[in-house]
């Protein structure tokens, strides 16, 4: 079989898994697809040595920067990378095949998810093993998904810190340095009510699927041909299925330009 034909093979399989799942699924409790593993405590508070302690196995040939404080929306220095970010988390069926695309593919990726979205408690077992392994990374993307920056300073930062222990009893995750703003929408105050709960690194994005709407595949695929190049961090969702159904396509396209997919964690990491 040729590389084509394994890719597009590999990406149906996940896709037809994930969709019978997922569609069997609806309204399953979580303990259908396994009960997750108990959470470690989190650190001491205050403790530096305790904060962003996300796996961080390595990619090879990058060097981990620490986690800068304020906005970055692209991947620092030379290289290859590409940095898959995938936001919300409305569909219990596409988290799945998100979940299972990465098993299967060894595509690294980072999550923002809303806590208020079933779908990540309901996949958490098929989760929890790639976040322990450093394979996904998690960033805190508020509990519900408001803008901001139309909140008061007490509402932002109970948004962020229901997330954030929401993060801690999901998956065992004691603090991402990663904050995304929903919408996008941040200003220098919630940035630095942000930074306060633990999140000093609000990351943008220089690259879309696009998929803040319902996409046809073809759509998809031509945002995927316009924004997948090196350096690039592309934010995506996993809210609409269309997705689930090019993911061959999203893996020849990285394989023909030469680009190795990374966490944010793998760029940016504290590991005292």
């Amino acid at each position: 079989m040729d590389r084509r034909r394994f890719l597009l093979a590999l990406a149906a399989g996940v896709a037809g898994t994930a969709v019978a799942r997922g569609a069997a699924g609806l309204g399953e409790p979580a303990a259908a697809l396994g009960e997750p593993a108990a959470a470690p405590p989190p650190g001491p508070a205050g403790n530096p040595a305790g904060r962003w302690k996300q796996v961080h196995r390595g990619v090879p040939g990058v060097e981990p920067q620490a986690p800068p404080t304020g906005v970055v929306d692209a991947l620092p220095g030379e290289g290859n990378l590409l940095a898959l970010t995938i936001d919300d988390g409305t569909s219990v069926e596409v988290v799945a095949a998100f979940a299972r695309f990465a098993a299967d593919s060894g595509t690294r990726m980072t999550f923002f998810p809303n806590g208020r979205y079933r779908a990540w408690e309901e996949n958490a077992a098929l989760l929890r093993p790639l976040v322990d392994s450093g394979q996904v990374a998690l960033g805190n993307h508020t509990w519900s998904h408001p803008d901001l920056t139309t909140l008061g300073d007490r509402e932002v930062a109970e948004e962020i810190r229901r997330n954030r222990d929401f993060l801690r009893a999901t998956f065992g995750v004691a603090d991402s340095p990663f904050f995304r703003p929903p919408f996008g929408a941040h200003d220098e105050r919630t940035d630095r009510i942000a930074a306060d709960l633990g999140h000093p690194t609000t990351v943008m994005w220089n690259g879309t699927f696009e998929d803040y709407r319902v996409l046809t595949a073809e759509e998809l695929v031509a945002a995927a041909r316009r924004w997948f190049s090196a350096r690039t961090i592309v934010v995506g969702h996993a809210n609409h299925p269309t997705v689930t159904t090019v993911y061959g396509q999203l893996l020849e396209l990285i394989a023909e330009r030469g680009l190795r997919t990374v966490t944010l964690a793998d760029v940016w990491s504290d590991r005292r």
